[in-house]
């Protein structure tokens, strides 16, 4: 495909940040199927076609974009896109939007510290939420880990809580979060 070519041209010329808003900008047809495949999925309906890697379900979700924008930033995106499996906690757009604006840009300007925050939203292993509640704790990729715990009929990670689960992906699977988590 045309896009395709000219986003891998792009993408060497650019910083990784704009290439992934190009290549964000060129998704928004597909957003709006993938959006509906997802809510299927929440609600316990089949999948038509299989699913994408965990990288294209969440930016064709349409509602992580700034996720998406940070692990471009930190480099991430073919880490994600890799064989797996990975169980990713992923903040929506808006758990980043609890993020005061200049805190998160200085994130995304600090690579080291964005890789460190994003990894600790990533545990190796496809988890899925029957063996989530299970745990009282799983180890990111970061190296430490996440608290895991029920409280008042929901799941927390940390102190976020998981508000959809088991988003099935060809490399692992998703739970939505509430809030960006912060490694100690």
């Amino acid at each position: 495909m045309l896009f395709n070519k000219l986003s891998k041209g792009i993408s060497l010329a650019i910083s990784p940040v704009l290439a992934c808003a190009f290549v964000l900008a060129s998704v928004g047809e597909a957003q709006a199927g993938c959006s509906d495949k997802i809510a299927a999925k929440d609600a316990g309906k089949a999948q038509d076609s299989a699913p994408g890697d965990i990288i294209d379900t969440a930016v064709g979700a349409g509602k992580f974009t700034t996720l998406a924008k940070a692990l471009g930033a930190a480099g991430l995106v073919e880490t994600l896109k890799g064989k797996g499996p990975f169980t990713v906690f992923a903040p929506d757009d808006a758990a980043f939007a609890k993020v005061p604006a200049d805190a998160l840009n200085a994130l995304i300007a600090d690579k080291a510290k964005l890789t460190k925050v994003l990894t600790y939203h990533v545990v190796n292993g496809e988890v899925l939420a029957k063996k989530v509640v299970k745990l009282k704790s799983a180890k990111t990729l970061e190296g430490s880990s996440v608290a895991i715990k029920q409280a008042d009929g929901a799941v927390m990670v940390d102190d976020a809580k998981v508000t959809a689960t088991d988003i099935k992906c060809s490399n692992g699977v998703i739970h939505v979060i509430d809030k960006v988590l912060m490694p100690q």
